[in-house]
This record gives structure tokens, sequence and C-alpha cells, in this order.
């Protein structure tokens, strides 16, 4: 269990694929941050609803900028690729924007979206993200990935095994209330994406380490440089 550096003093990173990405897997623990008056900046690489809802979209910028208000992040970057469309794009067409943020705003902890479940945006995402956060980035301690609901538990293997939990007991119902933001996106219970789905999830994560409630993390990386002490 870890707070996920929230001693911090250069802020956190949160890059997602996709509009409601960003919360599905940590949106508890960014109100976690925020509450504790550490600067958070998410970045929402594709803009998500082109390919479902047509050119018009369903005003997912807008959905986006409510739930943000409700975790309280103020700094949002929309990259704005094409839905579903990240494998038409160089690697390094990706990597590029990813890292002048890195650059910008120097954060310590990353957190990412995992990229082995079946969301072919994710798995590009997830590679382009360990290049523009490798170890030469020396403002960055560590970077975790989280898990995206409807898509990490229906991949096959299924890889993602957390090793941290974060007790979000308190911020729970602000991720319910942020994801409620997304109309387009909410499903039907028993549906993973639903918000009852989510809060049993969080629900049950939690009660593996004898907490109400949490979300969890991989780590991906995590360094302890000269001066600082490894916990």
């Amino acid at each position: 269990m870890s707070n996920l550096g929230s001693r911090s003093k250069g802020g956190v990173l949160i890059i997602a694929a996709h509009p409601d990405d960003e919360l599905l897997g940590c949106g508890g623990t960014v109100a976690l941050y925020t509450k504790a008056g550490i600067p958070v900046t998410s970045v929402v690489v594709c803009e998500g609803e082109s390919l479902r809802y047509g050119a018009e979209g369903v005003g997912q910028r807008a959905h986006m900028r409510a739930a943000a208000d409700i975790l309280g992040v103020k700094d949002i970057r929309l990259l704005g690729f094409p839905d579903q469309k990240l494998d038409s794009f160089t690697l390094t067409d990706i990597i590029e924007p990813l890292e002048q943020i890195v650059e910008e705003i120097q954060p310590r902890i990353v957190l990412c979206q995992y990229g082995g479940d079946i969301n072919r945006d994710h798995e590009i995402l997830f590679k382009a993200i360990l290049v523009a956060t490798r170890p030469t980035e020396t403002c960055i301690e560590a970077v975790y990935a989280f898990d995206t609901a409807s898509s990490t538990e229906w991949a096959y293997p299924r890889s993602f095994v957390p090793d941290t939990w974060v007790d979000v007991s308190s911020t729970l119902q602000l991720k319910l209330n942020a994801m409620a933001c997304y109309k387009s996106e909410l499903r039907e219970y028993p549906h993973p994406r639903s918000l009852k789905a989510l809060e049993n999830k969080a629900l049950a994560w939690g009660n593996q380490c004898c907490m109400d409630a949490s979300e969890v993390f991989m780590t991906v990386r995590r360094v302890c440089r000269d001066g600082q002490t490894p916990l």
C-alpha cells in the first residue's frame, strides 16, 4: 500500500488515451492529490468520440471539464489525436507532445494507462509513455499504471497485476460524481462502466487490503536518486 508519492513537490501527470479513461482507473487518487494541494495535469491523447458519434461528437470536452472540476483538476491538455487511430501515426508523433509536456511541467509522479488490455490505442499510448518518461527525465520519481474498466479486465492474458493499493474511501463519491458527467460513456449495471460496478470494484479492491475502498496501480518504474529515501 502506498500514497503514490503525495509528498512530491513537482506535481502529478496523468496520461490517458480517451475521455473518461483519465478517471476510471485513478479518479479517486487524483482527488486525493488535489485535496492535498498537489498540482495535477491531465493529458487526454485522443478526442474519443468521432468514431462512434460522428464529427459533431457528443460534447465530451464539456464532460471532461465538468469531471475535472469535480476532481479539482485545473490543467487539462487535449492532444486531439483521432479516436482508435493511433496505429496510423508513427510512435514518435505521439511521443513528441508527451515529451514536451513532461519537460514543461517537470512531474515527479506519472499515472498512466496500462497497455496490456484489449484497446489498441491504450497499447500504443503505453509504449509512447515508456519513452516519454524514460529515466533520462530525472524529474520523474515514479511511473504507475492504472487499469481501465471494460478494457483491462477483458484482455487475455490478464496481465495487470497491481502492487500498490491507495485508499480512496474519502474520495470515491467524487470519482463517481465525476464519471456521471460522461453521460455518453456510462452503461447500465452490471456493465463494468456503470456507476454501481465502479463502486463495487473499488470496494472489492479495498477489501483485499482491509480498506473500505481503493484504487490499484502497477509499478512501471520507481527511482530513488541520490539523497532520496526508498520509502
